[in-house]
Parts: C-alpha cells; structure tokens; sequence
C-alpha cells in the first residue's frame, strides 16, 4: 500500500486529496497547506493528519500530489524528488525551463516517476481519438471560462491555454518552428485572452484561442487531415468525425460519412491519479512525463515572448 499525501489543498488540492482518501490501495497520510486551519479543515474532512511544512512528511510518504500555486513547484518537487518519492505535479510544470530540467534529472537520478497534471489528456473524448486520428494538418482550438480568482497568479497561457498545448503536440509529435501571439489583459495585470498560431516543423498548423474572461465555458478542438475533419468537445463528451465515403453525393461533390458519439461521464482526475500509481507500481514511464510537461512549458513560454513583443 503507498503511503500518500497532497501538498496544497486550496480548491483543486482538496479534491486530489478526496481522491487519494476514496482509493483503498492508498494510505492518505496527511495534508499540507500553509494555512493551519485549512490543513485542519481538511484533513479532519478526510481522517488523516494535518501538516504545515511539506518537509515533514519526507521518509513518511512514497508519493505526493504537489498542488501549490506555480512559483512554488520548483522548491516543493525538488524537496521530495530528491528523496526519490514520487511526484505529480500540477500543471504548468514550472515557472522556468531551467527549473523543469533540474527537476527532471532529479527524477531520473533518485528513480522516481514525475508525473505532469495535463487533466486533459484522461478525457474519454481524447482517447477516443485511437484509430481515428492519422496526420493532422491544421487544429482550432477554443477553451473560454469565465473569470475566476484562483489561476491568476499566471497569465491565461499558462492558466489555460497551456492544456490545449500540451494536447497538441502529443497529437501532432513534431517540433514547434514558429510561434505567433496576440493578447490582452482586461481583469488582471496579465493577458486574460490570448490567441496564438503554431506552425510545426512538419507543416502542420495550430490556432489556439483562449479566454478567462467569458460569461460561458466552452473546450473544443477541431482537427483536419487527409479526407477527414474531426471536432472534440471536451467538457460536453463529444466527437463528431466527417470522412470522406465512397462515391459522390452529387457530381463532384464527395459523399461524407458522419459518426458521432456521446462518450459516457468518467472521473478523468481519478484516471490521472490511478495512471500515476499504476506508473509507480510497474516502473514505468507516467502518461504524461516531466518531458511533456517541459515541452508544453517551452511552447507557452515562447507564445508569453511573442505576446511581450506585441506589447512593445
């Protein structure tokens, strides 16, 4: 049985903390949060023990959520990777490319799995791509929310956009050439919209919108390829995929062939969680790597530099 526990448990902690509690081949041994009574709160909440200092629960755990606002990753993830406990780790992965490297030498050095919280990636609608996707040559994407506090200690790139980044280039597996942003902030002191376009070494291009400032949410991606168009939607699990049939509807006009699918409610923060316990108990590669995550970084931050010439 791993011994666990979540470091942070503001809003998105606590709920990685239930998750943690609900599994019975788990010991939550406690929370941490630099609130003492929010750690009481919560630990009370879930029958485990409250902590204030992250550092106490070294030699006493094999795994941790590490779920503290961005600037404070790189010195929370460094304390346990460096005892070789198990790590996953809110998105983005870090403030700093350099800070993402240190981290993941950490991990390959001690042995430990360093797992990346891109939620999005256990979605039923992305894993319903199996089979269906082939050589994508452009993607839309739109991923709108309305304004919330919590976030906006990061501008929406690495707020929000960052989860349709690290979507698109494991769909498109090719390096980025070329970035090109434009944005504003409207709430915060930082961008609360931005658009970006993505050109990739192997031609294929991503434009890539989104906003913390809607009065509705919205998370959808459409992809085209070779005789095909597919659209996802994320929060409504759903995939439409139009294919090019045999023959011609009318003369000159290809025949279209339509399938699309309500996929059924799943729990992709528990998937997330499970994938990373199964990736501790069989030694093996995390869904989503401290490689993915950095290279995700890498992209947002090149979209942040595009974003600042525009502002100059």
């Amino acid at each position: 049985m791993l011994r666990t526990a979540v470091i942070g448990v503001g809003y998105l902690g606590n709920f990685h903390a239930q998750k943690y509690a609900q599994n019975p081949t788990v010991e939550l041994v406690g929370v941490v949060d630099n609130d003492p009574a929010r750690a009481e709160q919560i630990a009370v909440a879930l029958g485990t023990t409250p902590f204030t200092d992250h550092r106490e629960l070294i030699g006493k755990v094999d795994a941790v959520s590490v779920v503290v606002p961005t600037q404070f990753h790189f010195a929370v993830a460094r304390d346990f990777l460096s005892a070789g406990i198990h790590v996953l780790i809110e998105k983005p992965i870090t403030v700093t490319i350099e800070e993402a490297d240190e981290l993941i030498a950490l991990a390959e050095k001690n042995g430990a799995v360093f797992q990346v919280g891109h939620l999005e990636r256990f979605n039923p609608v992305l894993q319903a791509l199996d089979g269906v996707l082939q050589e994508p040559l452009f993607i839309e994407s739109v991923r709108i929310a309305p304004f919330k506090p919590r976030g906006t200690d990061v501008n929406v790139v690495l707020d929000l956009m960052i989860h349709d980044i690290e979507i698109i280039q494991h769909i498109v597996k090719s390096p980025v050439e070329r970035v090109d942003a434009v944005g504003a902030p409207v709430f915060t002191g930082e961008e609360d919209i931005a658009n970006a376009r993505i050109l990739f070494k192997n031609g294929c291009v991503a434009n890539v919108t989104a906003s913390r400032i809607s009065l509705k949410s919205e998370r959808k991606m459409r992809i085209f390829q070779r005789n095909a168009y597919i659209t996802l939607d994320f929060q409504n699990r759903k995939i439409l995929v139009a294919q090019q049939g045999s023959g011609e509807l009318f003369p000159g006009i290809p025949n279209v062939k339509v399938d699309e699918r309500q996929l059924d409610e799943a729990d992709a923060l528990r998937s997330e969680i499970e994938s990373f316990l199964d990736a501790i108990r069989e030694g093996k590669e995390p869904q989503v790597s401290g490689r993915d995550g950095r290279m995700a970084l890498e992209t947002a931050l090149k979209i942040n530099l595009s974003l600042d010439r525009r502002t100059l």
